[in-house]
This record gives structure tokens, C-alpha cells and sequence, in this order.
């Protein structure tokens, strides 16, 4: 009989190890968890396998590396199969990631993606830095469970492409919710006790507060506690446009440094780095973290520091004004800055494929939403890109789906993907790698049913079955919005420093320099991250040439604030 209780399943052949963790386990989690304890690994599949069968839910399972029939990466790696939604942790004994065996394994296991950590045996009750551990990954795990108690929760059309927008939106901003079909029995409960049945789809229900139907993403906003319109403060030491990696960086190092500063972006924090499932190379964290995760962190730390934040809103105007600049934003209203800070990153770049663009949102999906794997479960999904941002959402996919394909133009990925991800991507067995492939058309009824692929060399089609597109290619940035006087290369991406003056070369606005540099008026020339317009500066993937990858964003992003510095140092002497 299945236990209302989710698991927690310990596996130890070392007796003492296993006492001392039933000591923190049971003390610590019995009311909440099932906690369960074998001593041999093929008892604890054969419990596992029993546990799937009766539908129970297991939070997380940790195994230690030597168990003597087997090792622990190997039974995780097991447990992955029969619970992928569970978390595993690798039991190591303190001072172990000094044997190079067990440290070996420990990072063969989370490169691959068997196993999410490794958690340090207790020796000691309490065991306070055991049960750290524990708890971030039992927090991983019931973010991602519909059952459990969320603020929010969405009632909603699953193929629809207002459902889409405002889950990934929620998933993005890091807001915990759960999800239901409108048809679905919990669904269809949750209308009738708001009084919403037969209202307009999707409805948003609050765990505080009034059902909201169909809400626009202001009010869902203002919903989970956003501002989404200016104080009555309008000037400030340095406008932020843009809460991706780059802009909550520079948020965090100018407040930190005294710098009123506002932040001010149109849709979610983190920007597309606020899609990666996991990010496994970025300092700090050994086991990685999600994008949304890394975003949150950084805005907590900015808001505390200082920095104001207006969301839902987009800049549509810069205009300098006697040593300062004048930004204007979607509703209206308008800030004045004595300096600017450009971080407002790209947008993937569409295939261009009409029949594909009616799918938008219902099957079709730019950029990779953690919030919908779940819905493609034992499904047919394809990837398209080469990418980081491509890899890191077939690895995740491929948690849920029962094949994943990643389509690319060229014949290998080394040129544009980490190791540690193509290492992962090669070690899923229900994750492959189709190179030489595009897209040339697709379609189904209510939602996309099917793709045709074509072969780049012989343009030999094929059509197959699909349930999902995740498209990651390219970039458009986000900079169309800017003055004339602000230069950019031919792909609309900001030129800064020295590539003022440079040739670029062809097809990226070559010889950009005479024209890029007219409208400067300062004797010294620009600042590494400075535009062509002073006092305003570019960082991350919306300047030309940076390295798009989230530690150089977030490098990029700190580094500016000291040339605002000296930028704000000079302009207080000219006015001197």
C-alpha cells in the first residue's frame, strides 16, 4: 500500500554509516518523509521498483560510492530510470574528495547527469552541515511537485499559448506554482470553488488574494509582489536596462557602492539565462544550479543592497540632456540618469517557417521553459541548436521525454558547447545528436503532431512524429529601441571601446568607425564597456563580440560599474 508520505531511501553496507543516518533522518524527517534504510543496493532497486509500481512519490535517494555489489553512481544512475523526478545524492565519507577513486566517480557521475550531488556522511547528531545539504535538494525537489501547496497555481488550456507565456513566466521569475488542466478532475475542482467555471482561460489562482482571469502580465505580476510602476523617485546615478546575468551584476556592484540605481526590465530576471535547466559551469556551485535560480539570488542580493526594480516594463527611449540622459519607458513615464547601463541581451532568432509559427506555444517554443517538460513526458521532442543553451535543454528534456533529437547544421558540436555538456548529452540514451539537419516544415490539427527534417548536404526530407520544438538559435539583440547616435554593427549588436574604431569586416558593419564616433563629445576616448554616446555603456550579449556565456555577462556586467565611476568622476569636474 502506498504511503501518503514522499520517500527518502538511504542505502549503506557499512552498519555504522547507516545507524548515524538513521539517527539525522528519523529525527529530522519522519513526520513529513517515509524514511527507508538498505543495506545492500539490490534491495534498495527491488524497494525502488516496488515504489514506482505502487505510484509512490520518492524525494531523494542516497547511496554510499562502495557498496559492495555494485557503486553508487551506478544504482543512481538506476534510480534515474525508475524515479526522474527524484533527487540523488552520492554518500561520501568527510575527507574523501581526497581519494581519487571515489572523486573520480563523484565527477563522472554528476557530468553525466546520474546523480545531482554528493552529500557528506554524518558523523556527528546534529549534523548540521548534513542536513544543509539535504534540504536544498529536497527544496529542488518539491518546487517541481503539482501536489504540493504552492502560491500560485494556473488552471488552464495545456495547449494554449497564453498558458505557455504564463507559466514560463512564473518559471522564470522564480515563482513557485503548480498546474492544471482545465479538463482535468483538480482543475475543474479549482474553477467551481473560484465561481470561474466558464470564464476565460487561463485562470490564475492565488493563494492570498482573488482568482485572476486570464490576467495580462502586469497584473500577474503585481500578483506575486512586483512593482510594475516608478516610485515617485525619477532621477537616478544609473539606469539598468535589462535583469539578465549582466544587469542584476552591475545592480549589485553599483548599489553596493553607493550608485542610486534603478533597474528596469520588460519581461523576467535573468533573461534567457533565466531558461537554463542547469548550469553546471559557473564558479561556486560544484553540483551547478538553474538559471532561475542564479537570477534570484542575484536580484535578492541587489534589491538588499538597494537597487530598485520596476518589472513589465520596457525602455522605448534615450535621449542625453546636458550631462545626464533621459529614459522613457512603455507606459510613459520617464528617469533621468546621469549614466545608462545597456543589458538588455538577445532574443532567439525565429526558423521563419510559417506553417511552424501557428504552433507558437502549443508545441513550437523559443527558448527552453523548464516549465513545460513535464507536459511532453514519454514524448517525441526535438532541440534545435548547438549551443549551451541547447544542450542544457536536451539534457534536462530528456528527463521527461522518451527521445530526444537536437538538430544541428554543422558536423559537430565542439565548436559551441561546453564538454561537460556534449559528455552528457553523449552518456543519455534517449538523447541524440542529428547533425547536418534542419528544419523544413511541420504541422499537425490543435497542436504540432509532426516536422519535416531535411538533410543540409543531399536536402533529402523525411517527416516524423513530434510533440515538441524547443528552438535555440542565433540572436536578435534587443536594441532597436536605441538612437541613432548609439553605433551598432550590422546585426544591431553595440559597439563599445575599441571596436569603435575597428573594422569589423564584412556583413558586421565594416569600417563602422568615422560615422560611429561623430557624435562624441568628451576629449578622452570611450571606456572599454562605453557606447559612442557617453555615459552610456554595454555589457553582455547585447554588445558586439562578447563572449555569450553567463560568468563573462555577469564579468562584463561588474567591471562596468568601475568605468561609471570614472565616467560620473569626469563629468562632475566638467561641471566643476
Amino acid at each position: 500500500m502506498a504511503s501518503d508520505r514522499p520517500v527518502i531511501l538511504a542505502a549503506d553496507d557499512d552498519p555504522t554509516a547507516l545507524g548515524h543516518l538513521s539517527v539525522e533522518l528519523q529525527r529530522r524527517y519522519e513526520r513529513d518523509y517515509r524514511v527507508v534504510f538498505e543495506g545492500t543496493a539490490a534491495r534498495a532497486l527491488a524497494e525502488l521498483e516496488m515504489m514506482r509500481d505502487r505510484g509512490e512519490r520518492v524525494a531523494l535517494v542516497l547511496a554510499d560510492q562502495w557498496l559492495a555489489e555494485t557503486t553508487g553512481t551506478e544504482l543512481l544512475a538506476r534510480v534515474r530510470d525508475l524515479h526522474p523526478r527524484a533527487r540523488r545524492a552520492l554518500l561520501i565519507a568527510w575527507g574523501a574528495w581526497g581519494d581519487e577513486p571515489t572523486a573520480a566517480a563523484l565527477r563522472r557521475g554528476i557530468a553525466l547527469g546520474g546523480i545531482d550531488d554528493y552529500v557528506v556522511k554524518p558523523w556527528k547528531s546534529p549534523d548540521e552541515r548534513f542536513h544543509r545539504s539535504l534540504a536544498a535538494l529536497l527544496e529542488e525537489w518539491q518546487s517541481t511537485e503539482a501536489w504540493v501547496p504552492h502560491e500560485i497555481t494556473v488552471v488552464a488550456d495545456p495547449w494554449s499559448a497564453r498558458s505557455h507565456e504564463i507559466r514560463s513566466l512564473l518559471t522564470r521569475n522564480g515563482v513557485s506554482h503548480a498546474f492544471y488542466a482545465s479538463d482535468s478532475p483538480e482543475g475543474a475542482r479549482l474553477l467551481q470553488v473560484a465561481d470561474l467555471e466558464g470564464a476565460p482561460l487561463p485562470v490564475v489562482v492565488l493563494r492570498n488574494g482573488p482568482p485572476l482571469p486570464n490576467p495580462s502580465d502586469d497584473e500577474l505580476a503585481r500578483a506575486y509582489g512586483v512593482t510594475t510602476t516608478l516610485s515617485e523617485r525619477r532621477a537616478f546615478d544609473l539606469v539598468i536596462v535589462g535583469a539578465g546575468p549582466a544587469g542584476l551584476s552591475a545592480a549589485v556592484y553599483a548599489a553596493s557602492e553607493g550608485l542610486s540605481t534603478l533597474v528596469v526590465e520588460g519581461e523576467a530576471i535573468g533573461g534567457q539565462a533565466g531558461t537554463s535547466a542547469m548550469i553546471r559551469n559557473y564558479l561556486g556551485f560544484s553540483r551547478g544550479l538553474s538559471g532561475a535560480e542564479l537570477a534570484q539570488r542575484a536580484y535578492r542580493q541587489a534589491w538588499i543592497l538597494g537597487t530598485q526594480f520596476v518589472m513589465m516594463r520596457r525602455a522605448t527611449a534615450l535621449r542625453p540632456e546636458d550631462r545626464s540622459h533621459r529614459v522613457t519607458l512603455d507606459d510613459g513615464a520617464e528617469v533621468v540618469a546621469r549614466s545608462v547601463l545597456l543589458a538588455s541581451g538577445v532574443t532567439y532568432r525565429r526558423l521563419e517557417i510559417e506553417p511552424l509559427e501557428a504552433f507558437r506555444g502549443r508545441g513550437v517554443f523559443y527558448g527552453s521553459s523548464p516549465s513545460e517538460a513535464a507536459q511532453f513526458s514519454g514524448g517525441q521532442v526535438f532541440v534545435v541548436g548547438g549551443g549551451n543553451s541547447a544542450g542544457q535543454a536536451a539534457v534536462y528534456l530528456g528527463r521527461y521525454a522518451e527521445r530526444v533529437r537536437i538538430l544541428v547544421r554543422g558536423s559537430s558540436l565542439a565548436a559551441s558547447m561546453s564538454r561537460y555538456l556534449i559528455d552528457e548529452i553523449d552518456a543519455q540514451p534517449n538523447v541524440d545528436v542529428c547533425y547536418r539537419t534542419e528544419i523544413a516544415g511541420g504541422g499537425g490539427a490543435r497542436r504540432l503532431e509532426w516536422l519535416t527534417l531535411s538533410d543540409t548536404e543531399t536536402d533529402a526530407r523525411t517527416t516524423v512524429a513530434a510533440d515538441a520544438l524547443f528552438v535555440l538559435i542565433g540572436a536578435h539583440p534587443n536594441t532597436d529601441w536605441l538612437p541613432p547616435a548609439i553605433a551598432r554593427d550590422g546585426y544591431g549588436f553595440v559597439l563599445t571601446g575599441t571596436d569603435l574604431g575597428a573594422d569589423l569586416g564584412a556583413g558586421a558593419g565594416a569600417d563602422v568607425g568615422a560615422d560611429a564616433m561623430a557624435g562624441w563629445t568628451l576629449e578622452r576616448p570611450p571606456f572599454m564597456f562605453e557606447t559612442s554616446l557617453p555615459g552610456v555603456f554595454a555589457v553582455g550579449d547585447v554588445r558586439a563580440r562578447s563572449v555569450k556565456r553567463v560568468a563573462s555577462a555577469v564579468g562584463e556586467g561588474s567591471v562596468a560599474i568601475s568605468q561609471i565611476h570614472r565616467h560620473l568622476d569626469t563629468v562632475r569636474m566638467v561641471a566643476v
